[in-house]
């Protein structure tokens, strides 16, 4: 039975003291930030919502939300990315937030065409360099496939969902046939097969297997903040861009959330994407995971600051999210690893 909230969100937030709400909310998260902790506990605290969690990579979560269909009890789709939200979208296990708090506080970007899905934070996708061993770094991510840097990039695979997201916004802004040469360029620069997380693609700029790697800015960022093993106190000589800043700006990623279609609790469910958009939300994601706040007037965390400011890509997200497919389809056809 759908529980029913005692006030409005924009009561509940305007606020401050605990429980004004009812019942529960199923949660299906691919997020696997231990820094989430401290958020779930601060929306069960103000709101008296119970938040039961799901948490595996979004293609499980996916497959686990299509085959229970109407009775499903997930109410919220928390991704990491904008490709997977809109796979989620494209098989019809979103429903409309119809919010004006997420319309007013999200870029409008950063919003599906359909109003299903929004991002809560953003990533943006940076080249790292080492400055002892590059003079002159790529400033775009189409230099990344000239031929001067054969043998010096490292990535992760292609089946990785930051690689595919940034291959489907190649697509959106050059078309089929350039992106495919941009692939092909960018495979014939590898400096290894593929392999590991960002992290390990910084590593590889210390051990002096990579002279220039992508890698999303958060996992080089905290290392600033924290001891991450390999790279914290090894970063002197790492040098970044944030690329295409003459043109069309920085590709950024999100994390995304929606409403489930068959969401049990939709009214807690509205209200707990709004609850990630109040600045006490954006503040903990920014501080406790290096992401960028979505919401304008959150600053983001000192290391993140401390990478400098950036003209951001403005390409809806929708448009390389549908194009994800295409990509995968493209890196297999060449042989991208």
């Amino acid at each position: 039975m759908r529980k029913r909230l005692l006030v409005s969100a924009a009561v509940l937030f305007a606020i401050s003291a605990p429980a004004f709400a009812d019942g529960e909310l199923n949660l299906y998260s691919s997020r696997h930030y231990d820094t989430d902790e401290k958020l779930y506990s601060a929306f069960e605290e103000k709101t008296g919502i119970k938040i039961n969690r799901v948490e595996d990579s979004a293609d499980v979560l996916i497959e686990r939300m299509t085959s229970e269909g109407e009775l499903s009890p997930a109410d919220v789709l928390l991704t990491v990315d904008a490709g997977r939200i809109e796979r989620a979208n494209a098989a019809g296990l979103l429903q409309p937030l119809n919010s004006e708090v997420i319309k007013d506080k999200v870029p409008a970007n950063l919003i599906s065409e359909d109003d299903n899905w929004a991002g809560v934070t953003t990533r943006a996708r940076i080249i790292f360099y080492d400055k002892d061993e590059v003079s002159d770094p790529p400033q775009s991510y189409e230099d990344l496939a000239d031929p001067k840097y054969k043998g010096m990039i490292c990535t992760r695979s292609s089946s990785n969902v930051y690689m595919i997201a940034l291959l489907g916004s190649i697509i959106q802004h050059h078309g089929d046939e350039t992106a495919k040469a941009w692939a092909e360029g960018l495979k014939n620069n590898l400096a290894r097969d593929p392999e590991g997380g960002d992290t390990d693609q910084l590593r590889g700029l210390v051990s002096g297997e990579c002279d220039i790697v992508v890698s999303n800015h958060y996992y080089f960022a905290r290392a600033d903040r924290k001891d991450v093993s390999g790279l914290t106190g090894s970063t002197e000589n790492i040098g970044h861009v944030f690329p295409n800043q003459g043109d069309r700006g920085t590709h950024i990623n999100i994390s995304g959330a929606g409403i489930a279609a068959n969401s049990p609790n939709p009214e807690n469910a509205r209200l707990f994407i709004e609850y990630l958009l109040t600045p006490e939300a954006q503040k903990m994601i920014a501080d406790g995971n290096d992401e960028y706040p979505v919401v304008s007037g959150v600053d983001p965390s000192p290391a993140v600051v401390g990478l400098g400011e950036f003209k951001v890509d403005t390409l809806p997200l929708s448009k390389f999210a549908t194009a994800s497919d295409k990509a995968t389809a493209m890196y297999n056809e060449i042989g991208y690893k």
